[in-house]
Protein backbone atom coordinates (compact mmCIF):
# COMPACT_ATOMS: atom_id res chain seq x y z
CA UNK A 1 0.00 0.00 0.00
CA UNK A 2 2.86 2.42 0.82
CA UNK A 3 4.37 1.75 -2.61
CA UNK A 4 1.07 2.59 -4.30
CA UNK A 5 0.77 5.82 -2.29
CA UNK A 6 4.27 6.96 -3.32
CA UNK A 7 3.61 6.15 -6.98
CA UNK A 8 0.22 7.90 -6.84
CA UNK A 9 1.81 11.03 -5.36
CA UNK A 10 4.39 11.01 -8.15
CA UNK A 11 1.69 10.81 -10.84
CA UNK A 12 -0.36 13.57 -9.17
CA UNK A 13 2.69 15.87 -9.07
CA UNK A 14 3.32 15.24 -12.78
CA UNK A 15 -0.26 16.07 -13.70
CA UNK A 16 -0.07 19.15 -11.48
CA UNK A 17 2.99 20.43 -13.35
CA UNK A 18 1.21 19.78 -16.64
CA UNK A 19 -1.85 21.75 -15.48
CA UNK A 20 0.32 24.62 -14.19
CA UNK A 21 2.16 24.76 -17.54
CA UNK A 22 -1.06 24.72 -19.56
CA UNK A 23 -1.67 28.47 -19.36
CA UNK A 24 1.93 29.19 -20.34
CA UNK A 25 2.08 27.22 -23.60
CA UNK A 26 -0.60 28.77 -25.76
CA UNK A 27 1.80 29.69 -28.57
CA UNK A 28 3.48 27.27 -30.96
CA UNK A 29 6.94 28.22 -29.64
CA UNK A 30 5.78 27.58 -26.09
CA UNK A 31 4.20 24.18 -26.77
CA UNK A 32 6.81 22.88 -29.21
CA UNK A 33 10.16 24.20 -27.89
CA UNK A 34 9.38 25.79 -24.47
CA UNK A 35 9.97 29.25 -25.93
CA UNK A 36 13.62 28.30 -26.63
CA UNK A 37 14.46 29.25 -23.03
CA UNK A 38 16.15 26.01 -21.95
CA UNK A 39 19.20 26.49 -19.70
CA UNK A 40 22.13 24.07 -19.51
CA UNK A 41 20.64 22.53 -16.37
CA UNK A 42 17.19 22.06 -17.90
CA UNK A 43 18.39 20.74 -21.26
CA UNK A 44 21.00 18.42 -19.74
CA UNK A 45 18.49 17.01 -17.27
CA UNK A 46 15.88 16.57 -19.97
CA UNK A 47 18.31 14.97 -22.44
CA UNK A 48 19.63 12.59 -19.81
CA UNK A 49 16.18 11.69 -18.57
CA UNK A 50 15.06 11.09 -22.16
CA UNK A 51 17.96 8.74 -22.86
CA UNK A 52 17.53 6.86 -19.57
CA UNK A 53 14.12 5.39 -20.25
CA UNK A 54 12.92 1.82 -20.56
CA UNK A 55 16.02 0.74 -22.48
CA UNK A 56 18.32 2.16 -19.83
CA UNK A 57 16.57 0.55 -16.87
CA UNK A 58 14.51 -2.55 -17.50
CA UNK A 59 16.16 -3.28 -20.86
CA UNK A 60 19.82 -2.80 -19.92
CA UNK A 61 19.37 -4.65 -16.62
CA UNK A 62 17.97 -7.51 -18.70
CA UNK A 63 21.04 -7.43 -20.95
CA UNK A 64 23.27 -7.49 -17.88
CA UNK A 65 21.30 -10.50 -16.62
CA UNK A 66 21.85 -12.32 -19.93
CA UNK A 67 25.39 -11.37 -20.97
CA UNK A 68 27.15 -9.38 -18.23
CA UNK A 69 29.15 -6.17 -18.57
CA UNK A 70 28.79 -6.04 -22.36
CA UNK A 71 25.12 -5.21 -21.80
CA UNK A 72 26.30 -1.69 -20.93
CA UNK A 73 27.01 -1.09 -24.63
CA UNK A 74 23.31 -0.33 -25.21
CA UNK A 75 23.87 2.94 -23.32
CA UNK A 76 27.56 3.37 -24.13
CA UNK A 77 26.81 3.67 -27.84
CA UNK A 78 24.50 6.50 -26.81
CA UNK A 79 27.47 8.11 -25.09
CA UNK A 80 29.44 7.81 -28.34
CA UNK A 81 26.54 9.21 -30.38
CA UNK A 82 25.96 12.17 -28.04
CA UNK A 83 29.67 12.98 -28.05
CA UNK A 84 29.67 13.13 -31.86
CA UNK A 85 26.51 15.25 -31.79
CA UNK A 86 27.97 17.59 -29.17
CA UNK A 87 31.35 18.14 -30.80
CA UNK A 88 30.31 18.36 -34.44
CA UNK A 89 26.61 19.12 -34.94
CA UNK A 90 24.78 20.47 -31.86
CA UNK A 91 25.67 24.16 -32.30
CA UNK A 92 24.92 23.98 -36.01
CA UNK A 93 21.51 22.39 -35.35
CA UNK A 94 20.55 24.97 -32.68
CA UNK A 95 21.62 27.84 -34.95
CA UNK A 96 18.84 26.91 -37.37
CA UNK A 97 16.15 27.52 -34.67
CA UNK A 98 13.71 25.01 -36.17
CA UNK A 99 11.04 22.83 -34.56
CA UNK A 100 11.86 19.33 -35.80
CA UNK A 101 14.32 17.03 -37.54
CA UNK A 102 12.27 16.79 -40.77
CA UNK A 103 12.43 20.61 -41.02
CA UNK A 104 16.21 20.28 -41.02
CA UNK A 105 15.97 17.56 -43.68
CA UNK A 106 13.85 19.98 -45.70
CA UNK A 107 16.64 22.56 -45.51
CA UNK A 108 19.10 19.93 -46.68
CA UNK A 109 17.17 18.25 -49.50
CA UNK A 110 13.82 19.94 -50.05
CA UNK A 111 10.13 19.35 -49.29
CA UNK A 112 9.78 15.86 -50.78
CA UNK A 113 12.52 14.38 -48.64
CA UNK A 114 11.28 16.24 -45.55
CA UNK A 115 7.84 14.69 -45.94
CA UNK A 116 9.28 11.18 -46.37
CA UNK A 117 11.51 11.68 -43.32
CA UNK A 118 8.53 12.82 -41.27
CA UNK A 119 6.50 9.74 -42.16
CA UNK A 120 9.41 7.42 -41.37
CA UNK A 121 10.02 9.06 -37.96
CA UNK A 122 6.35 8.98 -36.95
CA UNK A 123 6.20 5.26 -37.77
CA UNK A 124 9.54 4.34 -36.19
CA UNK A 125 9.17 6.40 -33.02
CA UNK A 126 5.91 4.64 -32.20
CA UNK A 127 8.18 1.72 -31.29
CA UNK A 128 10.27 3.92 -28.97
CA UNK A 129 7.21 5.08 -27.04
CA UNK A 130 5.93 1.50 -26.99
CA UNK A 131 9.19 0.39 -25.38
CA UNK A 132 8.68 2.80 -22.50
CA UNK A 133 5.08 1.66 -22.05
CA UNK A 134 6.13 -2.00 -21.91
CA UNK A 135 8.79 -1.22 -19.32
CA UNK A 136 6.31 0.78 -17.24
CA UNK A 137 3.92 -2.17 -17.20
CA UNK A 138 6.69 -4.48 -15.97
CA UNK A 139 7.70 -2.05 -13.22
CA UNK A 140 4.18 -1.19 -12.02
CA UNK A 141 3.20 -4.86 -11.89
CA UNK A 142 5.50 -5.02 -8.84
CA UNK A 143 2.72 -3.36 -6.85
CA UNK A 144 0.84 -6.67 -6.98
CA UNK A 145 -2.44 -5.16 -8.16
CA UNK A 146 -3.48 -5.69 -11.76
CA UNK A 147 -1.59 -7.14 -14.71
CA UNK A 148 1.30 -5.60 -16.62
CA UNK A 149 -1.10 -4.93 -19.52
CA UNK A 150 -3.57 -3.04 -17.32
CA UNK A 151 -0.72 -0.91 -15.93
CA UNK A 152 0.42 -0.18 -19.49
CA UNK A 153 -3.01 1.30 -20.17
CA UNK A 154 -2.99 3.40 -16.97
CA UNK A 155 0.55 4.65 -17.65
CA UNK A 156 -0.39 5.62 -21.22
CA UNK A 157 -3.45 7.60 -20.10
CA UNK A 158 -1.37 9.55 -17.56
CA UNK A 159 1.43 10.06 -20.09
CA UNK A 160 -0.96 11.46 -22.70
CA UNK A 161 -2.77 13.71 -20.21
CA UNK A 162 0.49 15.15 -18.87
CA UNK A 163 1.96 15.85 -22.33
CA UNK A 164 -1.30 17.28 -23.72
CA UNK A 165 -1.62 19.74 -20.83
CA UNK A 166 1.85 21.23 -20.63
CA UNK A 167 3.71 20.44 -23.84
CA UNK A 168 7.46 20.94 -23.95
CA UNK A 169 7.58 23.34 -20.99
CA UNK A 170 6.15 20.85 -18.52
CA UNK A 171 8.55 18.19 -19.81
CA UNK A 172 11.64 20.38 -19.34
CA UNK A 173 10.54 21.44 -15.86
CA UNK A 174 10.07 17.90 -14.58
CA UNK A 175 12.89 16.11 -16.42
CA UNK A 176 15.65 17.55 -14.22
CA UNK A 177 13.87 16.26 -11.12
CA UNK A 178 13.31 12.91 -12.86
CA UNK A 179 16.97 12.62 -13.83
CA UNK A 180 18.01 13.19 -10.19
CA UNK A 181 15.47 10.62 -9.02
CA UNK A 182 16.82 8.13 -11.54
CA UNK A 183 20.43 8.49 -10.34
CA UNK A 184 19.37 8.11 -6.71
CA UNK A 185 17.20 5.09 -7.51
CA UNK A 186 19.92 3.34 -9.53
CA UNK A 187 22.53 4.01 -6.84
CA UNK A 188 20.27 2.62 -4.10
CA UNK A 189 19.47 -0.48 -6.15
CA UNK A 190 23.18 -1.18 -6.84
CA UNK A 191 24.06 -0.88 -3.15
CA UNK A 192 21.18 -3.12 -2.09
CA UNK A 193 21.94 -5.82 -4.67
CA UNK A 194 25.65 -5.96 -3.87
CA UNK A 195 24.97 -6.00 -0.13
CA UNK A 196 22.66 -9.01 -0.55
CA UNK A 197 25.29 -10.86 -2.58
CA UNK A 198 28.18 -9.95 -0.29
CA UNK A 199 30.04 -7.42 -2.41
CA UNK A 200 31.63 -7.20 -5.83
CA UNK A 201 34.07 -10.05 -5.14
CA UNK A 202 31.21 -12.41 -4.31
CA UNK A 203 29.43 -11.28 -7.48
CA UNK A 204 32.55 -12.11 -9.51
CA UNK A 205 32.80 -15.52 -7.88
CA UNK A 206 29.14 -16.36 -8.47
CA UNK A 207 29.00 -15.69 -12.22
CA UNK A 208 30.89 -17.18 -15.18
CA UNK A 209 34.10 -15.31 -16.01
CA UNK A 210 32.76 -14.14 -19.37
CA UNK A 211 30.19 -11.99 -17.55
CA UNK A 212 33.09 -9.71 -16.60
CA UNK A 213 34.72 -9.76 -20.03
CA UNK A 214 34.64 -6.33 -21.68
CA UNK A 215 34.33 -4.91 -24.33
CA UNK A 216 33.42 -8.27 -25.91
CA UNK A 217 32.53 -11.78 -24.76
CA UNK A 218 31.22 -15.02 -26.24
CA UNK A 219 27.65 -13.69 -26.34
CA UNK A 220 28.56 -10.25 -27.68
CA UNK A 221 31.07 -10.10 -30.52
CA UNK A 222 32.32 -7.48 -32.94
CA UNK A 223 29.29 -7.81 -35.20
CA UNK A 224 26.96 -7.12 -32.27
CA UNK A 225 28.98 -4.07 -31.28
CA UNK A 226 29.08 -2.67 -34.81
CA UNK A 227 25.35 -3.27 -35.15
CA UNK A 228 24.63 -1.35 -31.93
CA UNK A 229 26.94 1.51 -32.90
CA UNK A 230 25.29 1.87 -36.31
CA UNK A 231 21.64 1.16 -35.51
CA UNK A 232 21.37 2.58 -31.98
CA UNK A 233 24.32 4.97 -31.72
CA UNK A 234 23.29 6.96 -34.78
CA UNK A 235 19.85 7.65 -33.29
CA UNK A 236 21.66 9.90 -30.81
CA UNK A 237 23.52 11.73 -33.57
CA UNK A 238 20.37 12.43 -35.60
CA UNK A 239 17.50 11.46 -33.27
CA UNK A 240 14.33 13.58 -33.40
CA UNK A 241 14.07 13.56 -29.60
CA UNK A 242 17.67 14.77 -29.22
CA UNK A 243 17.13 17.53 -31.78
CA UNK A 244 13.97 18.67 -30.00
CA UNK A 245 16.14 19.22 -26.90
CA UNK A 246 18.66 21.21 -28.95
CA UNK A 247 15.92 23.41 -30.39
CA UNK A 248 14.72 24.14 -26.84
CA UNK A 249 18.18 25.44 -25.83
CA UNK A 250 18.55 29.18 -25.33
CA UNK A 251 21.70 29.35 -27.49
CA UNK A 252 24.36 27.33 -29.29
CA UNK A 253 26.73 26.96 -26.34
CA UNK A 254 23.88 25.66 -24.18
CA UNK A 255 23.09 23.05 -26.80
CA UNK A 256 26.71 21.93 -27.07
CA UNK A 257 27.45 21.88 -23.34
CA UNK A 258 24.22 20.06 -22.48
CA UNK A 259 24.89 17.35 -25.05
CA UNK A 260 28.44 16.70 -23.86
CA UNK A 261 27.43 16.72 -20.17
CA UNK A 262 24.69 14.19 -20.90
CA UNK A 263 27.17 11.95 -22.71
CA UNK A 264 29.59 11.93 -19.76
CA UNK A 265 26.83 11.15 -17.25
CA UNK A 266 25.75 8.07 -19.19
CA UNK A 267 28.98 6.23 -18.30
CA UNK A 268 28.30 5.52 -14.60
CA UNK A 269 24.62 4.99 -15.33
CA UNK A 270 25.34 2.27 -17.90
CA UNK A 271 27.56 0.17 -15.65
CA UNK A 272 25.38 0.71 -12.57
CA UNK A 273 22.29 -0.68 -14.31
CA UNK A 274 24.23 -3.64 -15.74
CA UNK A 275 25.48 -4.51 -12.24
CA UNK A 276 21.87 -4.64 -11.06
CA UNK A 277 21.05 -7.15 -13.80
CA UNK A 278 24.15 -9.24 -13.02
CA UNK A 279 23.24 -9.26 -9.34
CA UNK A 280 19.72 -10.37 -10.19
CA UNK A 281 21.22 -13.28 -12.17
CA UNK A 282 22.92 -14.48 -8.97
CA UNK A 283 19.95 -13.90 -6.66
CA UNK A 284 17.06 -14.92 -8.96
CA UNK A 285 18.47 -17.00 -11.85
CA UNK A 286 15.06 -18.46 -12.76
CA UNK A 287 13.31 -15.20 -13.78
CA UNK A 288 12.98 -13.79 -17.33
CA UNK A 289 15.80 -11.37 -18.18
CA UNK A 290 13.71 -8.19 -18.45
CA UNK A 291 12.17 -8.96 -15.06
CA UNK A 292 15.60 -8.50 -13.38
CA UNK A 293 15.19 -4.91 -12.22
CA UNK A 294 11.53 -5.27 -11.16
CA UNK A 295 12.44 -8.43 -9.22
CA UNK A 296 15.21 -6.60 -7.36
CA UNK A 297 12.72 -3.94 -6.31
CA UNK A 298 10.11 -6.51 -5.34
CA UNK A 299 12.51 -8.21 -2.93
CA UNK A 300 13.47 -5.01 -1.11
CA UNK A 301 12.05 -5.36 2.40
CA UNK A 302 11.29 -1.67 3.01
CA UNK A 303 8.03 -0.66 1.26
CA UNK A 304 9.02 3.02 1.38
CA UNK A 305 12.44 2.38 -0.20
CA UNK A 306 11.03 0.13 -2.92
CA UNK A 307 8.29 2.71 -3.57
CA UNK A 308 10.92 5.41 -4.06
CA UNK A 309 12.88 3.24 -6.50
CA UNK A 310 9.70 2.41 -8.42
CA UNK A 311 8.97 6.15 -8.64
CA UNK A 312 12.53 6.74 -9.87
CA UNK A 313 12.12 4.17 -12.63
CA UNK A 314 8.75 5.61 -13.59
CA UNK A 315 10.40 9.03 -13.76
CA UNK A 316 12.88 7.67 -16.30
CA UNK A 317 10.16 5.96 -18.31
CA UNK A 318 7.85 8.96 -18.27
CA UNK A 319 10.58 11.39 -19.33
CA UNK A 320 11.56 9.25 -22.31
CA UNK A 321 8.00 8.52 -23.35
CA UNK A 322 6.74 12.10 -23.11
CA UNK A 323 9.67 13.55 -25.06
CA UNK A 324 9.40 10.95 -27.83
CA UNK A 325 5.61 11.25 -28.00
CA UNK A 326 5.73 15.04 -28.19
CA UNK A 327 8.45 14.88 -30.86
CA UNK A 328 6.20 12.57 -32.88
CA UNK A 329 3.24 14.89 -32.47
CA UNK A 330 5.23 17.96 -33.54
CA UNK A 331 6.49 16.14 -36.63
CA UNK A 332 3.04 14.84 -37.57
CA UNK A 333 1.56 18.31 -37.09
CA UNK A 334 4.25 20.54 -38.58
CA UNK A 335 5.91 18.33 -41.15
CA UNK A 336 3.02 16.26 -42.48
CA UNK A 337 -0.38 17.85 -41.87
CA UNK A 338 0.72 21.49 -42.19
CA UNK A 339 2.66 20.75 -45.36
CA UNK A 340 -0.63 19.55 -46.80
CA UNK A 341 -2.77 22.27 -45.12
CA UNK A 342 -0.41 25.25 -44.59
CA UNK A 343 -3.25 27.71 -43.84
CA UNK A 344 -3.90 26.32 -40.34
CA UNK A 345 -3.40 29.16 -37.83
CA UNK A 346 -1.29 29.01 -34.66
CA UNK A 347 -4.14 28.30 -32.22
CA UNK A 348 -5.42 25.42 -34.33
CA UNK A 349 -1.86 24.15 -34.78
CA UNK A 350 -1.43 23.74 -31.01
CA UNK A 351 -4.87 22.09 -30.76
CA UNK A 352 -4.00 19.72 -33.60
CA UNK A 353 -0.72 18.81 -31.91
CA UNK A 354 -2.62 17.91 -28.75
CA UNK A 355 -5.05 15.72 -30.71
CA UNK A 356 -2.13 13.99 -32.42
CA UNK A 357 -0.57 13.30 -29.02
CA UNK A 358 -3.67 11.33 -28.04
CA UNK A 359 -3.82 9.36 -31.29
CA UNK A 360 -0.10 8.51 -31.34
CA UNK A 361 -0.10 7.60 -27.65
CA UNK A 362 -2.79 4.99 -28.10
CA UNK A 363 -1.12 3.64 -31.25
CA UNK A 364 2.05 3.12 -29.20
CA UNK A 365 -0.02 1.40 -26.51
CA UNK A 366 -1.37 -1.00 -29.14
CA UNK A 367 2.15 -1.85 -30.29
CA UNK A 368 3.28 -2.30 -26.68
CA UNK A 369 0.47 -4.78 -25.99
CA UNK A 370 1.50 -6.79 -29.07
CA UNK A 371 5.32 -6.78 -28.79
CA UNK A 372 5.56 -6.92 -24.97
CA UNK A 373 9.37 -6.60 -25.01
CA UNK A 374 11.39 -3.47 -24.23
CA UNK A 375 14.45 -4.16 -26.38
CA UNK A 376 12.26 -5.71 -29.09
CA UNK A 377 10.16 -2.54 -29.36
CA UNK A 378 13.17 -0.24 -29.36
CA UNK A 379 15.16 -2.25 -31.89
CA UNK A 380 12.17 -2.14 -34.24
CA UNK A 381 12.19 1.66 -34.05
CA UNK A 382 15.93 2.21 -34.21
CA UNK A 383 16.48 -0.22 -37.08
CA UNK A 384 13.82 1.34 -39.31
CA UNK A 385 14.97 4.87 -38.46
CA UNK A 386 18.72 4.35 -38.80
CA UNK A 387 18.44 2.26 -41.95
CA UNK A 388 16.56 4.97 -43.78
CA UNK A 389 17.53 8.31 -42.33
CA UNK A 390 20.90 8.24 -40.54
CA UNK A 391 23.19 8.41 -43.58
CA UNK A 392 21.21 11.04 -45.56
CA UNK A 393 20.93 13.38 -42.54
CA UNK A 394 24.56 13.14 -41.45
CA UNK A 395 25.78 13.47 -45.05
CA UNK A 396 23.31 16.32 -45.55
CA UNK A 397 25.39 18.59 -43.28
CA UNK A 398 28.06 18.38 -46.00
CA UNK A 399 25.70 18.24 -48.99
CA UNK A 400 27.46 20.83 -51.12
CA UNK A 401 30.92 19.31 -50.65
CA UNK A 402 29.60 15.82 -51.36
CA UNK A 403 27.36 17.06 -54.22
CA UNK A 404 24.33 15.11 -53.04
CA UNK A 405 20.94 15.40 -54.71
CA UNK A 406 17.43 15.41 -53.25
CA UNK A 407 16.37 12.61 -55.60
CA UNK A 408 19.15 10.40 -54.28
CA UNK A 409 18.33 11.29 -50.65
CA UNK A 410 14.67 10.38 -51.14
CA UNK A 411 15.57 7.06 -52.75
CA UNK A 412 18.12 6.31 -50.02
CA UNK A 413 15.61 7.03 -47.27
CA UNK A 414 12.92 4.81 -48.80
CA UNK A 415 15.10 1.86 -49.80
CA UNK A 416 17.14 1.82 -46.58
CA UNK A 417 14.05 2.15 -44.41
CA UNK A 418 12.23 -0.62 -46.27
CA UNK A 419 15.17 -3.02 -45.96
CA UNK A 420 15.38 -2.33 -42.23
CA UNK A 421 11.63 -2.75 -41.81
CA UNK A 422 11.62 -6.12 -43.61
CA UNK A 423 14.14 -7.39 -41.10
CA UNK A 424 11.87 -6.48 -38.18
CA UNK A 425 8.44 -7.67 -39.39
CA UNK A 426 7.46 -10.80 -37.43
CA UNK A 427 6.71 -13.88 -39.54
CA UNK A 428 8.68 -12.80 -42.60
CA UNK A 429 11.69 -15.02 -43.22
CA UNK A 430 14.43 -13.61 -45.45
CA UNK A 431 18.15 -14.44 -45.80
CA UNK A 432 20.38 -12.60 -43.30
CA UNK A 433 17.32 -11.34 -41.41
CA UNK A 434 19.37 -10.56 -38.28
CA UNK A 435 21.66 -8.34 -40.35
CA UNK A 436 18.97 -6.48 -42.30
CA UNK A 437 19.49 -3.32 -40.25
CA UNK A 438 23.14 -3.06 -41.24
CA UNK A 439 22.27 -4.06 -44.80
CA UNK A 440 19.66 -1.28 -44.81
CA UNK A 441 22.22 1.33 -43.73
CA UNK A 442 24.66 0.10 -46.39
CA UNK A 443 21.89 0.18 -48.99
CA UNK A 444 20.93 3.73 -48.01
CA UNK A 445 24.54 4.93 -48.29
CA UNK A 446 25.09 3.19 -51.64
CA UNK A 447 21.90 4.59 -53.15
CA UNK A 448 22.63 8.09 -51.81
CA UNK A 449 26.10 8.41 -53.33
CA UNK A 450 25.61 6.45 -56.55
CA UNK A 451 22.30 8.05 -57.44
CA UNK A 452 23.65 11.51 -56.58
CA UNK A 453 26.38 10.94 -59.16
CA UNK A 454 23.79 9.89 -61.74
CA UNK A 455 21.21 12.65 -61.09
CA UNK A 456 23.55 15.54 -60.27
CA UNK A 457 23.35 17.07 -63.75
CA UNK A 458 19.55 16.74 -63.94
CA UNK A 459 18.93 18.57 -60.64
CA UNK A 460 21.33 21.37 -61.51
CA UNK A 461 19.54 21.80 -64.82
CA UNK A 462 16.17 21.95 -63.04
CA UNK A 463 17.45 24.37 -60.43
CA UNK A 464 17.10 21.91 -57.51
CA UNK A 465 20.78 21.13 -57.04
Amino acid sequence: MQQLIIVSIYFIVLLGVGWWSRSRVKSRDGFFVAGRRGTTLLVTGSMLATVAGGSATVGVAGLGFEQGLTGAWWLLVGCVGLSILGFFFSARVRRLALYSLPELVGRQYGERVAMAAAVLIVVAWTGVVAGQIVAAGKVLAILGMGTASSWMIIFTVILITYAVLGGQLSILLTDVFQAVMLFIGISLAVVLVLSQIGGINELRGSLPGEYFSFPLNSQFGWKNLISLLVLVGTTYVVGPDMYTRLFCSRNESTARNSTLLSASMLLPLAFGIVLIGMGARVLYPWIPAEQAFPQVIREITSPVLSGLIIAALLAALMSSADTCLLSQSIILTEDIIKRIRPAIDERKTVLLARINLVVLGFLALGMALVLKGVITSLLFAYTVFSSGLAVPVIAGFFREKLKLTSTAALAALITGGMVGLIGKIPGIEVPFKEDMGLIGVATSATVLFLLSFVTRGDEVAEGRG
